[in-house]
Parts: structure tokens; sequence; C-alpha cells
């Protein structure tokens, strides 16, 4: 069984994670109750941990005590679940093929015609079908990943139906599904779990070291 997670753990690390957000966006994505949700938040407030934006968009946030009582929350977590070995490896899985996919990601934005780069306008369906192809082999081998992850630690579990549902979605024709932000797109998940890889193991992304990139 894997490790199960606090509730202020929870919502304190989706904050950081998605950055900012609706109180139903954190209850969707913990599992945690909306009453629950909406209660810890107005604490937390109080505490200066999180803060509330207005206007336009509205949603919540982390304050930088916020963040950084969130990160010692997870550091405590990380050591008593006696899991970090294991989500060390998996998280050596996972940039093995970061590279290859964020460069997918480019290549379905742009596409090279006659040795120039173009906006892809994704009239050519034969270019979008290898692409989409491309991502679906990607999945099969990110899948066993996010299983290696959730069985160490319970707030991971999301993330391989999340990655299905979006390759669906794009398979059907729905194309948004791959890059568009502001939705559960493929790549909204896999930026999501490469900074829940990050913030779980104590890593600043601007320090990250890709083993592929060392000589």
């Amino acid at each position: 069984m894997s490790y199960k997670s606090e509730s202020d753990l929870l919502i304190l690390h989706t904050l950081r994670i998605k950055g900012f957000t609706q109180s139903s966006g954190i209850a969707e994505t913990t599992g945690l109750s909306a009453e629950e949700v909406e209660e810890r938040l107005n604490s937390f407030q109080e505490e200066n941990l999180v803060s509330y934006r207005e206007g336009r968009i509205e949603g919540w946030m982390l304050t930088q005590q916020g963040r950084e009582q969130g990160q010692e929350l997870i550091s405590a977590e990380l050591e008593s679940s006696g899991q970090q070995q294991q989500i060390d490896s998996s998280y050596q899985s996972f940039l093995s093929v970061n590279k290859i996919f964020l460069s997918l990601c480019t290549d379905w934005q742009l596409r090279t015609v006659e040795g120039e780069q173009e906006i892809n306008d994704h009239t050519d369906e034969a270019y979008d079908a290898e692409v989409i192809d491309r991502l679906t082999k990607i999945n099969t081998v990110i899948q066993p990943v996010c299983e290696a992850l959730s069985n160490c630690l319970d707030r991971f579990e999301s993330y391989g139906r999340r990655f299905s549902y979006a390759v669906e979605k794009v398979q059907e024709g729905e194309h948004e599904w791959f890059t568009k932000p502001m939705i559960d797109s493929y790549h909204t998940v896999w930026f999501e779990l490469h900074e829940n890889l990050l913030s779980t193991l104590g890593i600043e992304r601007s320090k990250e070291v890709d083993e592929n990139d060392e000589e």
C-alpha cells in the first residue's frame, strides 16, 4: 500500500504544483472535500501561507512562507515514508524521456517545410498522425513510471489516468489536449508531474541535472 499524505500537505503541495487555482481545483486534485479545502485555505490565509487574488481571474496561490512550509512538510514526508530511493529512480526514468517529449511538443506546434520552420496549421493530416503516434509511444513509456510513483506515494495516483485521458482526446481529434494550457492537456499534466518530482525530491528546477547532459 502506498503512503498516504496528510491533508495540509496535499493542499499546499497542489498549490505549489499548479501555481494558481480555485479551491474546487484543489479538491478535485486531492480528493478532499470542498468543505475541508475551503476551511484549511481560510486558516492558511490567516497564517500568511496562502493568498487569494481577485479580479478577472480569481484563485488561490502560495506565499513565499507557504512555499517554505509546504517544502518542509514534503521533506518530512519523504523521510518518514522511506520512499526516497524509489522516487529518485522514477525521477531518473522520467528525465530519460523528458527531452524527447518536449521536442515532440515543438514538432506539434511547428513543422519544417522546404527547410524552414513554420507554425503547424494542422492541415497536413499525415504529419499530425505521425506526431500523435509518437505521443502514444511516449505514453506507453511514462505509464510504468506513473504506476511506480503511485505505489510509493498515494498523491501520485492520478497521473497515469490523466495522461491516458489526454492522449485519448488527442487521438479522437480534440487536438487542444496535446499542449493547450489551462486544461488538463498532456503537456499540462507532464509539467505538473515534473514539478511534483522536483519538489518531492527538493530539487530546484534551475539546478536540475539531466544525466543525458553529463559528459
